[in-house]
Formats: structure tokens, C-alpha cells, sequence
């Protein structure tokens, strides 16, 4: 079996961004959310949203999407961008002795505001900075040593070193030319949720770099939202100080 890179993200990471980079390579075969595809959309739906009665894909469940990434395993190197919310349940020593583990955080200021701004309603398991933490700590337990850690500003702010330094880090090339890309101009060429809404702003870019927000400032988001960001810190500040942290020399 061929090398499966799995970045393990939260929501609003600016992962899809990542992953379409990691798409410009062309040695790779990158799935977008394969899981989490399951989880809102599968045969047996995990996500606490999920209406009485709404559409499934037939087929379609986490067991499912796991043979659908061995078998790509077999032909090729195999990138996935997901979030470990969704298979939570499913983490053992064997299952993620498959992968070679890289994780993406982001500050919950920016996560959580961004969510709000396209799901009002979301809930707080959608979130996902508990499981993302708890896979990290896990993992470090595992291995003797912890994973590879980017954090979304840093990325953005040093998009050619923090990608660099990645590669190294999952033992794959470096390739600049992958930092940039045409402009495609549609959203949903990104997502298999929401006709693409999450990913307006990526469809009209041309590479990693920071960012205009738009979204609500946490001050002015519902006393439900602002509980949550309080309740996430503590995982996002507990994965953050091991995050890459370039040499000055590499800072741009």
C-alpha cells in the first residue's frame, strides 16, 4: 500500500485552501472530507443536524469510505483532508497506523465566527477542537513524539516555507508551483456540501495568502456562540504550542 497523508483539520481552517494546493501537485490522489461526506450525508448519518427524514447516499458510510481510500492506497499516494470528529470512534492503533499524521488549527475566534456566518444553527459537535486535540495527544502517545502541527495563520503568512516544511515533515517533495493556481470561479468544484458556499472565496483565488474576513465579530454573535469559543480555547491553545514554529531566517 502506497503512502495516505491525512491533514486533520476543524472546520473553517482554511483547509480546503490547503488541500487544493496539495491538488496542483499531480501526484496525489486528494480527497476532499471522504469522512465527513459519510457523516452528514451517509446511510447512517452521525451529524446531530440531520432532519427527520432528510436524503442519504445509499451505500455510503464510513466502512465504506475506508475501503474506497485502501483501494486508491493500493494504485497511488493517497492525500486526505478531513476532520477527526467524524471517526472518532474509530481510532485505534491499527486504523491510523495507515496514515502518516499531519494536523491544521486555527485560532476558534475565526473558526467559530465563520461557521456562524453560513450555518446560524450550528452545533457545537460540528466543531470539532475536542477531537482534534484528543487524536494529537493520542497520536503523540502512540508514536513517542508529536505531529506535525501547522497553524492557518502561520501557513498564510509563509505559505512557501510552512508548505516546505510539511513536505519534509510527510516525506513528499517540495513543489512550489503548487502555491498558485488559476482562478476557477466555482465553489462547488470544492465541496460535496452546501452547493459550495464554504468555499466562495478559495474559487476565486489564485494561492495561499491571507485573507479579508467578512465574517461577525465574536462580540456581536449570540451568548450560545461565545460559549462555545470559550469552551474550544483550551484545545486550540493545547495543540498551538507545538505548532511549526519557523526560523527566523525562513519568515517572509
Amino acid at each position: 500500500m502506497h503512502k495516505i497523508i491525512a491533514l486533520w483539520a476543524i472546520p473553517r481552517s482554511t483547509s480546503t485552501a490547503f488541500e487544493h494546493m496539495m491538488k496542483q501537485r499531480g501526484d496525489l490522489d486528494c480527497l476532499h472530507e471522504p469522512f465527513g461526506q459519510a457523516w452528514y450525508q451517509g446511510e447512517e448519518p452521525m451529524c446531530p443536524r440531520f432532519p427527520e427524514g432528510g436524503e442519504t447516499i445509499p451505500g455510503l458510510s464510513l466502512e465504506s469510505v475506508w475501503e474506497d481510500i485502501q483501494a486508491r492506497a493500493e494504485k497511488g499516494p493517497v492525500f486526505v483532508k478531513d476532520f477527526p470528529h467524524y471517526i472518532n470512534h474509530m481510532w485505534d492503533a491499527e486504523f491510523l497506523s495507515h496514515f502518516t499524521h499531519a494536523f491544521l488549527i486555527r485560532d476558534p475566534a475565526k473558526t467559530i465566527t465563520s461557521m456562524y456566518d453560513k450555518w446560524p444553527d450550528f452545533d457545537e459537535l460540528e466543531i470539532g477542537f475536542p477531537e482534534q486535540r484528543a487524536l494529537f495527544d493520542l497520536l503523540t502517545a502512540i508514536h513517542g513524539n508529536r505531529p506535525f502541527v501547522i497553524d492557518s495563520d502561520d501557513l498564510l503568512e509563509n505559505p512557501a516555507a510552512v508548505t516546505k516544511a510539511f513536505c519534509e515533515a510527510v516525506d513528499i517533495p517540495f513543489i512550489e508551483e503548487a502555491l498558485t493556481w488559476e482562478a476557477r470561479n466555482d465553489p462547488s468544484a470544492h465541496s460535496w456540501c452546501e452547493g459550495g458556499a464554504f468555499h466562495a472565496n478559495l474559487a476565486k483565488s489564485t494561492g495561499l495568502r491571507p485573507q479579508k474576513r467578512k465574517y461577525v465579530s465574536l462580540d456581536n454573535t449570540p451568548r450560545r456562540v461565545q460559549r462555545i469559543y470559550h469552551r474550544m480555547m483550551p484545545h486550540y491553545l493545547h495543540v498551538h504550542k507545538h505548532r511549526l514554529r519557523l526560523p527566523q531566517t525562513e519568515m517572509v
